[in-house]
């Protein structure tokens, strides 16, 4: 079993899927609800096409109407101060993790173009980060995240 896939499922077995990777998101606490939800949607919106192993089949209701694919495991959400970001980025970055990042300045650009110039024009240290989302093993991923706490 690679670092990506589930435990085996027993078909009709009432054990729950436990995965041995971790999708994680990260939020500055000072952030506003509406930056919150818009930063964590941003954040995984890359996984599905680097790792397509964390999407799962897509759904149909009752009535056969189709709908998309989505992660096929949970996405956890954690808070904490700048600093906690600061640290955690820098082990993801030392641990050579998949992450992705949102940082202040991607409030004031409109477009993916502007996004990407904007994150490029600021050296590593100096990113005023308010979210960053890493994947990896399970292990990997919480001593990223050591000091963070789950988001309320």
């Amino acid at each position: 079993m690679s670092t990506h896939d589930a435990a085996p499922e027993t078909p009709g077995a009432e054990t729950p899927v436990r995965f041995d990777t971790k999708i994680a998101v990260l939020l500055r606490e000072d952030l506003e609800t509406w930056q919150r939800l818009n930063v964590t949607a941003f954040l995984v919106s890359g996984l599905g096409k680097h790792f397509p192993e964390v999407i799962g089949e897509p759904y149909e209701d009752a009535d056969a109407v189709g709908y998309l694919p989505m992660f096929r495991q949970p996405v956890l959400v954690f808070e904490g101060t700048k600093e906690t970001l600061t640290t955690a980025h820098a082990r993801a970055l030392s641990r050579a993790l998949p992450r992705a990042l949102f940082t202040s300045d991607l409030f004031t650009t409109g477009n993916d173009r502007d996004n990407r110039a904007a994150v490029r024009a600021v050296a590593t240290a100096d990113l005023d980060l308010v979210g960053f989302a890493v994947y990896g093993p399970k292990n990997a991923v919480d001593k990223v995240l050591k000091g963070a706490r789950m988001h309320p």
